[in-house]
């Protein structure tokens, strides 16, 4: 049995070598049969198959420093009849959840590779994400392999599927298994909690030490990322004095820069706000606390936690997250800009209403830190086949313009940290006629726009900004906004504008404080590009969009306790494509400029949910938001009473 096991041991290792996880150059970690990771070996403590409580361990145990928060463990087995008991494998890991006769459990785990890697899987994945993969057969040619996710937390594993949702069913490169592994959502969803956990670390640690604004920070962040793309840098920082990294820094920074394949006058432009920290006098100095300086503490801090984040999830506007998190702590120029972030599931809810796909041009007139850029970047790449598809992507199927240097400097080292789209990328007023017309050069067929909330200045109201996103796509594309409820029930001018040439065909009313701090009630307005409204002669479909499943916590903001986004996100898109119509959710009606446009104002109500309590809370929460939108008008004092 050992000798026939060993050769199951060896189709594994040349499989590892042919994927590259032998390889010098790569900081990948094959271990076998023992681990010099910590609270790996903790778990492996108790891990023995016979069930009383001695040590035990798989055959391999892979890692790799960049990738800290995974591991893949591999059980092998000399004959494919030990490849699994046929025990339902989604409750093998939860081990009395199965009705055995006694021992039978321990003869699973003894005999069979999948029982067996389950088991290893089950006892370490409280603390990390594992790729579980079970081998049996003495030859390639007749081996079985079965690869199992089990994320960090879970309470039981699911079999691994690629990006698209293809089975696995064989070894496949680092990089690729956890790239596949990191779609799976819990994952998804633990990971940003972590990384926003360690944003409100980040903030305390700058404000603290670094005594910087609020607008540097995110500057300081984006930099560094940059920075820590040199690989080079990434392997040096470390040696250099605190004086000396700053000048470093920003030298790394600006030759990255210089690798952008966009015109100089921009790259000028993304350069500047960076130059301006890098003189920063407190970062390059000594403490008793740091020594090496606060500038080293941070890099430091954001290539462990961050960077490998980044090189996985390209989906994520991490640099924007990052922001969001920080204008929490300041009331400045978030109220005096009008800068509202936008939240990551409603930037990725976005590409699903657009029906993004590999052949689209995406078009963003406000683009902020890219967020809406980056999610549709990853909708058309889940699309693609092949490398040109993807390169023609990144050079043609991206468009941004972002006025404030600072943003946009967010949002062009945002694009430069995932190897594209930073070409297409303006900076200055979209309304600027030489700007306007380079946008419309690009022939885009989906708009998508977030745009500055509150502004003084009644030419640059929330519709306006609608507007001009519509005329700068192509005839029949689709521009979705997402504005203040205000635009969709209080009169203006801007409606007969934009039905004049667009067609408005869908709005729906999103949850109460979906933008939270910030306390604007929103909506989100679908349109056809350059269809007059009145001559489609179609009704406009109108969703009550009120309960995205997020809860409010009061210091991580909005989170998805109960990880219910993904059902809802998928019952919400699908209806709003079908158009279908339920009571108390959505509603056809044929609107003009004049009417109004929220499900609110015609929808059925279900009666079934309604009680005199729920009344009285609707008509509160109504009046209150009529007031907040400056909609209903506070009552005049009569004179006698003022006397």
């Amino acid at each position: 049995m050992a000798k026939n096991e060993r050769r199951t041991e060896n189709v594994v290792r040349e499989e590892l070598r042919r994927f590259g996880y032998y390889d010098p150059a790569s900081d990948i970690q094959v271990e076998e049969q023992k681990t010099n990771i910590a609270l790996l070996r903790r778990g492996f403590r108790v891990a023995s198959k016979s069930g009383r409580g001695g040590a035990g361990s798989p055959e391999f145990i892979i890692s790799s420093p960049s990738t800290p928060d995974f591991v893949i463990l591999v059980e092998c087995k000399a004959s494919t009849k030990d490849h699994s008991s046929g025990v339902d494998e989604a409750t093998i890991a939860s081990g009395d959840a199965i009705i055995e006769a006694p021992g039978a459990k321990v003869r699973r785990i003894q005999r069979y590779a999948v029982d067996g890697i389950l088991h290893y899987s089950a006892l370490v994945a409280k603390d990390i994400n594992v790729i579980a993969i079970a081998v049996s057969g003495e030859t390639l040619a007749s081996s079985r392999v079965s690869v199992f996710l089990h994320s960090k937390g879970a309470v039981s594993p699911k079999a691994l599927v690629t990006d698209k949702g293809a089975s696995i069913s064989g070894f496949l490169p680092w990089d690729e298994f956890i790239r596949h592994a990191s779609f799976d959502e819990t994952v998804q969803r633990l990971r940003f909690e972590e990384l926003m956990s360690f944003s409100r670390e980040l903030h305390d640690f700058m404000r603290d030490h670094a005594k910087l604004t609020e607008s540097e920070k995110p500057l300081l962040v984006s930099g560094t990322l940059l920075a820590l793309r040199n690989s080079a840098f990434a392997k040096s920082f470390d040696e250099y004095k605190p004086d000396e990294l700053q000048k470093e820094w920003i030298r790394v920074i600006t030759t990255e820069i210089e690798k952008a394949k966009i015109p100089q006058a921009k790259k000028d432009n993304l350069s500047q706000p960076y130059s301006s920290i890098s003189v920063h006098p407190e970062l390059g100095k000594p403490t008793k606390a740091y020594p090496k300086g606060v500038l080293n503490e941070l890099i430091t801090q954001l290539n462990e936690k961050v960077w490998p984040f980044l090189g996985i999830y390209n989906d994520y506007d991490v640099v924007g997250q990052f922001y969001g998190e920080f204008l929490k702590y300041t009331g400045g120029d978030k109220k005096a800009l009008g800068i509202v972030l936008t939240p990551r599931h409603v930037t990725e809810l976005f590409s699903l209403l657009a029906h993004v796909g590999k052949d689209d041009v995406v078009l963003d007139i406000c683009a902020g830190t890219g967020g809406f850029l980056i999610s549709a970047m990853h909708q058309m790449m889940r699309a693609t086949n092949t490398q040109d598809e993807r390169d023609l992507i990144k050079a043609q199927g991206l468009v941004g313009c972002e006025q404030q240097p600072n943003m946009f400097a967010l949002a062009a080292s945002n694009m430069i940290l995932r190897g594209d789209g930073k070409a297409n990328l303006y900076q200055g007023s979209c309304f600027d006629a030489a700007i306007a017309d380079a946008l419309k050069k690009h022939d885009a067929n989906v708009g998508m726009l977030n745009p500055p909330f509150s502004q003084s200045d009644e030419d640059l109201h929330e519709l306006y900004f609608t507007k001009h996103m519509l005329d700068c796509l192509r005839p029949d594309g689709v521009g979705i906004a997402v504005v203040p409820m205000s635009c969709a029930i209080a009169p203006h001018a801007a409606r007969y504008e934009i039905l004049k040439y667009h067609t408005l065909e869908a709005v729906m009313s999103l949850p109460d404080e979906l933008f939270y701090p910030v306390g604007t009630v929103v909506c989100i307005m679908v349109f056809r590009a350059h269809r007059p409204h009145e001559q489609q002669n179609t009704k406009t479909w109108f969703g009550y969009w009120k309960n995205d499943g997020f809860v409010k916590t009061k210091k991580r903001g909005r989170v998805d306790l109960a990880g219910q986004w993904s059902a809802i996100r998928d019952h919400w898109v699908d209806t709003f494509r079908n158009r279908e119509v339920h009571v108390g959710e959505s509603v056809m009606k044929r609107v003009t400029a004049a009417d109004e446009w929220c499900a609110e104002a015609y929808m059925e109500t279900d009666y079934s949910n309604l009680g005199p309590e729920t009344y009285k809370n609707t008509v509160k929460q109504y009046l209150i938001f009529q007031l907040m939108n400056d909609i209903l008008p506070l009552p005049e004092a009569d004179e006698e009473e003022l006397a």
